[in-house]
């Protein structure tokens, strides 16, 4: 990498990271705002509210990164343009595509952060303070719907009111039927703890067996119930699914898949993490056919303008491509790859026109 190559991408880095900074601040404030509402509610005080913000900052970091290196490559790139110092390096023989290339670099570098962020960082971050706003506001963490959740594993539904913290879960009802869905078995109990290797230890169970001539039913202390429900699965459900990591996902959508169940609200996620790549490579693509060949003079302002024009641009398009496949059950990869593709072909061609 010689000098030029590496100032261009220090700009750009500098630049982007300013911008994410700047927009991550102004969503906290948006944050902080709508959480102020629900302070007295159980213990859920200023303090907890502050924890909620800080916690849940790495998400809303993640989603601004395309935006945060569309508006930084503009506003260094632009900078360069108005004091001609891409005029000056072109004179010094570094070329369109050695241009285009040191914004690639600085967006591998910005993809680097994005990928540590979005599948080490955030995930945990964003379970920690569901858990603790939820457990603040005294709200059982699991219960986001009136009846509980409702599982499907193989024959046997499942039903369950709490999550605990600890992972161990209660009020939990469990239903077996047959092939055609007769009811064979339900079994309720008051809590169950997880052992590992895909066993449960109910407690205080109540158990009822039902045939076609009679129905029977019984009380038990303790039974071990085999599933391949784990507590990490659980939580995966009750996060939003563009909050969780690959693997949790992929995990998820497995199970799914097994017990012939739809998926592909987290399919449609999952490759949505795949082509954050590909979006923050069309962001900073897209700027530069906005200064390449453009005359000087354009206000930073004017820039950032653009920038955030055409990030809000993409993210309806991306939003309203998405719903159209979850409503049609269009493929989940070609849905999340194609507005990324069709932006990036759109600023290669103007690259190249303009070069």
């Amino acid at each position: 990498m010689n000098v030029l190559t590496r100032y261009i991408v220090g700009d750009i880095l500098k630049a982007s990271s300013i911008a994410a900074i700047l927009l991550l601040t102004l969503f906290d404030l948006f944050t902080f705002s709508d959480e102020l509402d629900d302070i007295g509610r159980g213990e859920y005080g200023l303090l907890e509210v502050c924890y909620f913000v800080t916690f849940t900052s790495p998400t809303i970091l993640y989603e601004l990164m395309p935006a945060s290196a569309l508006i930084g490559s503009l506003f260094a790139l632009g900078g360069m343009a108005n004091s001609q110092e891409l005029v000056a390096m072109r004179a010094a023989g570094l070329s369109v595509f050695g241009i285009i290339r040191a914004v690639l670099v600085a967006g591998c570098c910005w993809i680097a952060v994005a990928v540590l962020v979005g599948e080490f960082i955030a995930p945990i971050a964003e379970s920690k303070a569901q858990v603790m706003r939820a457990t603040a506001q005294q709200n059982p963490f699991f219960r986001n719907l009136k009846y509980g959740i409702w599982l499907r594993e193989g024959t046997r539904f499942i039903n369950i009111r709490l999550l605990e913290d600890n992972g161990d879960l209660a009020d939990i009802s469990i239903y077996e039927t047959d092939a055609q869905r007769h009811l064979l078995r339900s079994i309720h109990a008051q809590k169950a703890v997880y052992l590992g290797k895909q066993q449960w230890r109910l407690q205080d169970i109540q158990e009822s067996s039902v045939s076609t001539t009679q129905m029977h039913a019984k009380s038990q202390t303790e039974q071990i119930w085999n599933s391949s429900i784990a507590p990490d699965l659980l939580k995966i459900v009750v996060v939003n699914p563009d909050n969780l990591s690959l693997y949790d996902l992929a995990m998820y959508v497995e199970f799914l898949k097994d017990n012939q169940q739809k998926s592909q609200l987290y399919e449609m996620s999952f490759w949505g993490r795949v082509v954050t790549p590909l979006v923050i490579f069309a962001m900073l693509l897209v700027s530069a056919p906005f200064v390449i060949g453009v005359k000087r003079g354009i206000s930073a302002a004017t820039r950032i303008l653009i920038g955030v024009v055409i990030g809000m641009g993409f993210n309806v398009i991306d939003m309203t491509i998405s719903h159209i496949g979850l409503i049609y059950s269009l493929n989940p990869p070609l849905i999340a790859f194609m507005p990324s593709l069709l932006v990036l072909s759109a600023a290669v061609y103007a690259i190249r026109k303009r070069g």
